[in-house]
């Protein structure tokens, strides 16, 4: 995966705030393929802002037609 020019990288921290879940629970996720990260040259996951988002943007949808 080649990350955008200037695009932002979350952390699994960050993203974990952004859907209210364990840091743990972010990378579970990445490791069954449900969201992409990338892995830095330290290995730590890092995930991009715009996919992130989308994904929120498709669950908040989601759960909002179930309700």
């Amino acid at each position: 995966m080649t990350a955008h020019v200037g695009e932002r990288l979350l952390t699994p921290g960050e993203v974990a705030a952004l859907f209210r879940v364990d840091p743990k629970t972010v990378t579970r996720w990445a490791t069954a393929g449900r969201i992409g990260s990338i892995r830095t040259p330290g290995g730590h996951r890092r995930f991009r802002e715009s996919e992130v988002k989308t994904l929120l943007a498709e669950l908040t949808t989601e759960a909002s037609k179930t309700t």
